[in-house]
């Protein structure tokens, strides 16, 4: 696939038809200002801040705003909590439609047929292919997004981070968290 898409990316660049400098700036917005970083902040602020917290709860596409993270695409983010009595997890189930302003690029799993088949069939499944394992009484809710609403999960905040900053909350959060096909990395774990 890379090698397509160097190939690809060659041809459009000696037609004339993309600018090589463009396109390594957009890749490098998406790497180091659109991505994973903001969703991981989001979180964080939530576990942190309680009046955040339910401001996201209520309207994350205006919570996430106010940290300067709005959709270019004009759809509704709507942020999800993990409980211990219910784990949600998020897929698209007619193509891949993701909240890029907050998670950056999709994963390829994410867009594949497989993924996207199974994750409404046998949920619990396809969270055991991802290495997550529940308690059989914690309800799985599955969120199927679409162009006009996209989900962020709020994944629950590890034991052991009481006192910690939002900057080391965030190094904890992981993309597959906030889609809730993983979760935050153990404190003291390398991320």
């Amino acid at each position: 696939m890379e090698l397509r898409t160097r190939a690809l990316e060659t041809i459009l660049t000696e037609k004339g038809y993309v600018d090589a400098a463009a396109l390594d700036s957009i890749v490098q917005a998406y790497e180091s200002k659109i991505g994973p970083r903001n969703g991981a902040q989001v979180v964080a602020k939530a576990w942190s801040d309680p009046a955040f917290k339910q401001a996201l709860l209520a309207d994350a596409s205006k919570a996430v705003g106010t940290l300067g993270h709005v959709s270019r695409v004009g759809d509704h983010l709507v942020a999800v909590e993990n409980t211990p009595q219910r784990h949600n997890m998020v897929v698209c189930t007619l193509c891949s439609c993701y909240p890029w302003e907050v998670l950056g690029l999709p994963p390829v799993w994410y867009k594949a047929a497989p993924y996207r088949s199974r994750a409404v069939k046998d949920p619990r499944g396809v969270l055991a292919d991802f290495g997550v394992s529940l308690p059989t009484d914690t309800e799985i809710r599955v969120w199927d997004s679409t162009a006009e609403t996209r989900f962020l999960v709020l994944p629950m905040r590890p034991e052991g981070t009481e006192g910690w900053s939002e900057a080391q909350l965030a190094e904890i959060v992981t993309r597959d968290s906030m889609i809730g096909t993983g979760f935050p990395t153990t404190p003291g774990a390398p991320s």
